[in-house]
């Protein structure tokens, strides 16, 4: 099963601030939904409540909510309490490629397991005030970069953006 990790970040590294997005992107988000639908997504609570009410689940996905809350309720949602078991809901369902969506933490935590297998990055033209931040330093070494799509910022897009892939050139750990 490949592990991808699916991100937008700004120039300064933000993600996010006060638990919301930082912009508006559409789309990047349509990209977001096309990539990941019919996937399994692992997400972290925090991240999964900050996705408006209207959208919870995400439809056509596989929704693992990752919470060391063991009474924490998603309806439509698979709850664990680790990505190890996140990972292993996804690999039981036979998932070929499983989405890690955030936030900072799931991110953090997944790429310092050396799990992550490819990596999804929207580089965003902009350098907006935040919270909740991702290192992209780890890429210069180990990772093979794919631009996908460029784009200008226009009445759908607040900031201009490239999504890129980054797939892993050196063996996972284990």
């Amino acid at each position: 099963m490949r592990v991808s990790l699916i991100v937008a970040v700004a120039e300064n590294g933000v993600i996010g601030h006060n638990n919301d997005l930082v912009w508006r992107l559409r789309d990047d988000m349509q990209f977001f939904a096309v990539t990941t639908r019919g996937h399994c997504v692992i997400t972290g609570r925090k991240n999964y409540e900050s996705i408006p009410d209207r959208f919870r689940p995400l439809k056509d996905r596989t929704n693992i909510v990752v919470t060391r809350n063991s009474a924490y309720n998603a309806p439509g949602a698979v709850v664990v309490n680790s990505l190890e078991a996140a990972l292993e809901v996804a690999e039981k369902r036979g998932e070929e490629e499983v989405f890690i969506i955030g936030g900072g933490q799931i991110y953090r935590e997944m790429l310092a397991s050396g799990k992550v297998d490819r990596q999804y990055i929207t580089h965003v033209s902009a350098a907006p005030e935040g919270d909740t931040f991702f290192e992209l330093n780890h890429l210069e070494q180990g990772w093979s970069r794919t631009d996908l799509m460029r784009h200008d910022a226009d009445d759908r897009n607040e900031f201009a953006f490239c999504v890129s892939r980054y797939d892993r050139n050196e063996q996972k750990a284990s």
